[in-house]
């Protein structure tokens, strides 16, 4: 505890525990003026200048003040740094999680619609050729299936290009035999011989898939399917393929080709959005790295300054409380810690002058 002589000003330390009873008097070891002592009216001790241990040079060192296990830096560190970065971060996260959904979403139904509108001009073409090559017929009645590959003006009508590789053919529905026959081809090899042998040797497991749609016009219908396709190098690749009956014939004319023909664009589309993609998720994690380090030094930097400057009013503040009262406050802040600074600088000041009138009364 701590008494104050109301003479002179000096401040006496002393222990509650020796006191007897609710009052204690002792004589001032400076002026000899009488104290008097009410236990339950004496605030608490400060730890006096001759107990704390003095720097090397200047005014004594004061204990620190334990702020616990959080300071003013790290709470200004959680909640202008650690917190923003896991906001930052997961919006970052959800922003390139929509990207990549969009980008997945745009080219999913650009394909489908590119994959429907190769599917409709195959089968446009189809049925165009069916319908010229039904015309031609009508108009050279004697013209014998066996004379088709003979007729050039009939091939230009029945074996058309489809796309850039594609290519239609003239075949006939099954004989008595159950005989498949190719009568136009690119290929003459192909033209009045049995084709599922053929094409069970040629295409191997994609044979099923062919034949499936090859057949498929047996109830005078159209048919349309995939198949796979082996290239000369290996690679299988899709194919997709329309199977139209001539009308008033027994004849039948598919028109097959690479459906990537139609949607080649896309899939070049896909694998710029998929660099793109690339591209802005790390200029996005860039940015936010590089804003996240300029915030944490601005935070560390502007923290430091604000803690340095608190931690100086606090000294300042105690030196007053246990009579240093010509201590300096030398902190020039245009802000709420320059408002702090001068209001301490009131203080004490308000208490110098407090003791110089009790000093003129006992005198």
């Amino acid at each position: 505890m701590i008494a104050t002589c109301e003479k002179c000003g000096k401040k006496h330390e002393i222990d509650p525990e020796k006191i007897e009873g609710e009052v204690a008097r002792f004589k001032c070891t400076s002026c000899g003026q009488i104290i008097t002592v009410s236990k339950s009216r004496v605030k608490p001790s400060i730890p006096s200048p001759s107990k704390v241990k003095a720097p090397k040079v200047g005014a004594p060192k004061l204990p620190r003040l334990h702020l616990g296990r959080f300071g003013l830096r790290s709470k200004m560190a959680i909640l202008f740094l650690f917190i923003p970065l896991i906001l930052m971060g997961i919006a970052t996260l959800l922003y390139l999680r929509q990207m990549d959904y969009l980008a997945s979403l745009t080219i999913k139904e650009n394909t489908r619609i590119i994959t429907q509108m190769g599917e409709r001009t195959i089968s446009e073409n189809a049925r165009a050729v069916a319908s010229q090559v039904s015309i031609y017929l009508q108009g050279h009645p004697n013209l014998k299936k066996e004379d088709f590959m003979k007729d050039v003006d009939f091939l230009r009508v029945a074996v058309q290009r489809v796309g850039l590789t594609g290519r239609t053919a003239l075949y006939e529905l099954p004989d008595n035999e159950g005989i498949w026959r190719t009568w136009a081809h690119t290929n003459p090899k192909f033209i009045g011989i049995d084709m599922q042998p053929l094409l069970t040797q040629s295409l191997g497991k994609s044979f099923p898939g062919f034949w499936k749609v090859y057949t498929g016009v047996k109830g005078g219908q159209e048919s349309t399917g995939y198949y796979n396709w082996q290239d000369a190098d290996g690679t299988i690749r899709d194919k997709f393929m329309v199977c139209t009956p001539v009308t008033g014939t027994r004849f039948i004319i598919d028109s097959t080709t690479y459906l990537e023909e139609f949607t080649l664009p896309m899939i070049n589309l896909e694998k710029r959005i998929e660099r793109l993609k690339v591209n802005s998720r790390d200029i996005s994690i860039g940015v936010l790295v590089t804003a996240l380090f300029l915030v944490a030094i601005i935070v560390f930097w502007y923290g430091y300054r604000l803690t340095k400057k608190i931690r100086t009013l606090t000294d300042v503040a105690e030196r007053i409380s246990i009579g240093e009262l010509e201590t300096e406050i030398e902190i020039k802040s245009k802000d709420e810690i320059g408002e702090l600074s001068n209001a301490i600088g009131r203080m004490q000041d308000s208490i110098r002058l407090s003791i110089e009138r009790l000093r003129r009364r006992r005198t």
